[in-house]
């Protein structure tokens, strides 16, 4: 799916995988806090949270559901041809590499660590790395919808 799919609609992004030891689960989790928290107040527009693999050979779809259903609720999980996430991954400037395969065939992908905020017009309005707690997160991305202005 497209980035198309989700104009008119706030997005928080992270890029990751489903094999990731601890630094997306962690992102996840503070991304989870944050969305939820904004969820309870009535007063702001609805927020998709969403997260696109880096590595699409491990996590079709049925991976990325098994994965995702320990986070938010509504965290809906995209993959698609290796080119295709190459090419979004890239969109954003997003780094990943696969580093080498054990015995097993197994690897660690590394890749950036960065939560994106995407206004309705589809435009990167911020990023947050892992420095930024569910909190600041929550706080910034409430900012961010309070004084958003559509592009004329």
């Amino acid at each position: 799916r497209g980035g198309a799919d989700f104009l008119g609609q706030w997005v928080l992004l992270y890029f990751g995988f489903t094999h990731c030891p601890d630094a997306c689960p962690e992102a996840l989790q503070r991304l989870s806090s944050a969305a939820a928290a904004l969820e309870r107040d009535p007063a702001l527009p609805p927020l998709q949270p969403l997260f696109i693999t880096v590595d699409p050979e491990r996590d079709d779809e049925a991976a990325l559901r098994r994965y995702l259903r320990d986070f938010h609720p509504r965290l809906l999980g995209l993959t698609g041809p290796a080119e295709d996430v190459r090419a979004v991954a890239a969109a954003f400037r997003v780094y990943a590499s696969a580093g080498p395969r054990d015995a097993d065939g197994d690897y660690i992908v590394d890749h950036s660590v960065l939560i994106y905020l995407l206004g309705p017009d589809g435009a990167l309005l911020d990023c947050y790395g892992s420095g930024k707690s569910a909190e600041e997160l929550e706080r910034s991305v409430r900012r961010h919808m309070q004084t958003y202005r559509a592009p004329q």
